[in-house]
Order: structure tokens, then sequence, then C-alpha cells
């Protein structure tokens, strides 16, 4: 039976031919299978989108796009079968037709994402798709899935199987835990590569090598775990997560963005073709939200993200676990509805007190979503002792981070403002008992 390691694409990592250059400095192998799936439209049009979106407007070098990622975490998945492959538990699990699977799985893993996708996402429009649903019409259909018969030998929706979160037996569980847990090839990616892009040190301060050679199966066989020699880097990898949400994902103005196309997308959504709308590259979504928008709010608010003048509104509040903790609870994970019913509430109050008008759209709740980020834990093998012990019973630092509060402690509840009323409703003595109130008529 042929070994892991022997997989063309995992074998091509010594070879040094057919190579392709991605930051910082990353040479990813790719064989003629593997060639002819990024040379389909499906996945060229990850080219045409930006990895983090609306980020750049805070850090203008993150403009890295989701076809760089796509390639790194395909880099990633070679690397973790080249490591695995050493671990006779998992060789015995997965064979090297499930480990291919794996390899597509990892490659095509984004192939849903449509421009702004998680912005879009977490406001829960019954209209709007899961990214992973949305993927199966690229995958199902078209370009790819002819490569995966002809190139690899696979039924698409057996490459669909593995990115839906379904796993019918352990092997594919196991491969699963690789795409999406606590140490998976995307987040060790989209760490490094979203810091390096935006400038800033923190998502590339823990040891990827370390953490890969660290690698193993759990005490149940089914999932991921680390040896104890892969606890300090997992540690750092868990402040590193921490830090770039709370500096990069969550900073105060990229939050002020995120609100503004969220708002303006629930006031189009309804008069737009979501599935043509999905397929197209960015600038032409952009160009097709300000067609639909008119002259109403929505566009005020599209004016201020992607017209000739950056203007983002205001932070005119903010609370959080340790910042007027009464009024954090009172409106984080809310329905999206909920927080635009409570700011059109606001712009009335807010109205009557300054005695000028404030338009509904001139207002936005900013909290954190319905949905908790992954919590990380998982299992940390002692080979001496021939144990498993959880990673959060060992780290004081995973303990304190890495469970649900990290939602609480790195995403804040905000109110934002349109920059002509700002420094008005700021000043407003009465401004908590307002929130309290428009939180209340929201109910």
């Amino acid at each position: 039976m042929a070994s892991l390691r022997e997989i063309p694409e995992v074998a091509a990592l010594r070879s040094g031919s057919g190579l392709i250059r991605i930051p910082p400095e990353l040479d990813v192998p790719l064989t003629p299978r593997v060639q002819q799936l990024i040379d389909t439209p499906e996945f060229r049009r990850l080219a045409n989108i930006s990895q983090l979106g609306l980020v750049s407007l805070v850090y203008p070098a993150a403009n890295h796009t989701r076809f760089e990622h796509s390639l790194g975490v395909y880099r990633m998945a070679l690397l973790f079968l080249d490591r695995l492959s050493e671990d006779p538990r998992f060789a015995a699990a997965v064979e090297p037709r499930d480990a291919e699977r794996f390899l597509v799985a990892a490659l095509l893993h984004d192939l849903g994402h449509w421009p702004f996708c998680h912005p879009i996402e977490d406001i829960s429009l019954p209209q709007v798709p899961s990214h992973e649903l949305f993927a199966n019409s690229f995958l199902l259909e078209g370009e790819v899935a002819d490569a995966l018969r002809s190139e690899w030998d696979f039924q698409p929706r057996e490459v669909v199987e593995l990115l839906s979160g379904k796993a019918p037996d352990r092997k594919t569980q196991i491969l699963q835990s690789l795409l999406s847990g606590p140490i998976d090839v995307d987040k060790m990616d989209y760490l490094m590569r979203d810091s390096l892009h935006a400038g800033v040190p923190y998502g590339r301060n823990f040891d990827q090598t370390r953490l890969i050679q660290s690698l193993c199966l759990n005490e149940n066989g089914d999932g991921l775990a680390i040896s104890d020699k892969g606890r300090t880097a997992a540690e750092m990898m868990v402040f590193a997560r921490y830090v770039m949400f709370s500096e990069v994902y969550w900073h105060h103005a990229v939050r002020a963005a995120t609100a503004m196309l969220q708002r303006a997308f629930g006031l189009l959504h309804e008069s737009l073709d979501i599935d043509s709308l999905f397929r197209m590259p960015e600038q032409q979504m952009v160009a097709a939200l300000f067609e639909a928008a008119g002259n109403g709010g929505a566009r005020d608010l599209l004016e201020g993200l992607f017209g000739p003048t950056r203007r983002l509104y205001k932070r005119v509040a903010q609370y959080s676990v340790f910042q007027e903790n009464e009024t954090y609870q009172r409106l984080t994970r809310r329905p999206y509805p909920w927080l635009v019913r409570c700011a059109e509430h606001f712009a009335g109050l807010a109205s009557t007190a300054l005695s000028r008008v404030v338009a509904p759209h001139e207002i936005l709740f900013d909290a954190p979503p319905m949905k908790l980020e992954v919590e990380f834990q998982m299992d940390v093998y002692f080979a001496k002792e021939n144990c498993y012990r959880r990673l959060g019973d060992i780290s004081p630092v995973v303990k304190t981070l890495a469970r649900e509060q990290f939602d609480d402690y790195v995403k804040r509840v905000r109110l934002f403002v349109h920059p002509r009323m700002a420094e008005a409703i700021r000043s407003l003595p009465q401004l908590p008992e307002l929130i309290a109130e428009a939180a209340s008529l929201a109910d």
C-alpha cells in the first residue's frame, strides 16, 4: 500500500519543481492536477475577492486575496500530512485516497466565499445562504467538478461531505479536525498572512514549525492533538488569535466600516439578485450595490465606504464585559433586526433631544454576533507518561483566553454615528438613558 508521503503533492514538497511563490517567500508545489483546479474560473474568481475586505480601510496594505490564502492553506495541508504520516495511528486510520480528498478540500475550502462574506453572513438574513452551502454550486457543477472527476477520480459530493461538517466515519472526523478546529490549516495560515499584510506582528508571533512537528491524534483517535513539545507554541497561537481579534478584526474603525456595510446591505437585500451578486468580483459587487441604492440612506453609507472620500462613522459609546457590563449584556448577541430597531428608536429619541433630524441610517449599533468563536480546547499527549491532558487544564493562557469569554473580552458593543452628528450625540448628558430606552423599545 502506498504511503502518505508518496502522494504526488506531498512528495512535491521535496522535489523543488513546479513551484509558485506566495508571501512571505513561501513556495507552494503545484502538480498538474492541482494546477487544473486553480486554473478553473471558479477558483480564479478568488483572486478578485479580498481576504479581509473592509480591514484595508484601516490597514491599507491588507488587500491580499482569498486566492493567495487558499494556496497558503493548501501548502499548510501538505505540511500537516507530511508530519502526520509519521504518526502510526494517523497513518493506519487515513489512507492516501482519504488524504488526497483532504488536500482538495483544503485548496477549495473558500470556494463559496463572496466579497465581504463574513459581515454579510453575520447578520443572518433568511435570503442569504451560508458560504459553505453557496460553495456547492461551484463544487457540484462546472469546471471544478469536471476536474475533480477527471484528474482526481473523486465525485464532487465526496469533497462536499468533507467540507460540510457531517462526518459519517472516524477518518472523516480526523480530516475535518485538520480543516476546522483549534489548530487547523485555515487558522495556521490566516493568522500569519493577515498579520503580515496588515503590517502588525501579532499573528506571526507563534512557532508554526514547532506546532506542526508536535501534531498527533487525540486520545479517542478521532481528531487532532499535539504533544507536550508543542504546548508553548499552541499557547502563543491562542494569544496571537486573541490579539488579532482585538487589534485588527475588531478594531473600532474596522467595526464601524462593517456596521455601515451591514446596514446598507440590510436596506438593499430585498431588491438584490443574491445569487448573481455573490458570484461577482468585488468591484462589480460594489457597483451593483450602488446601482440598487439609488439616492437613499444606503447610498450615503456606501459612499462613506467606497466613495472618493473615506467617511467612516464615529464611535460615540462603547461597552464591554468590564465597561458598563449591564448595557453590554443588554445589547450583545441580539438578532440583527433587533439591533436595527434599537438604532431606529435611538435616532428618534436623539432627534427629540437635539431638536434636529437624525436619520435612522445615521445610527448604528454594533455588537458581538449570536455565533460564538470556536473554543480552543484540545488534547496534549505526554509521551513519557503515555497520557493525555486537556490543554485548558494545563495552560493558564488557554484557560483564560480561549473559552467562551474570548468573545466578551475582544468584542465590544459600540454605538457608531454619522460624522455630522457624532459630536452632538456624544455630548448628550442623557446618552446612557437614551440607549437604555431605545433597547427597551426594540424589545
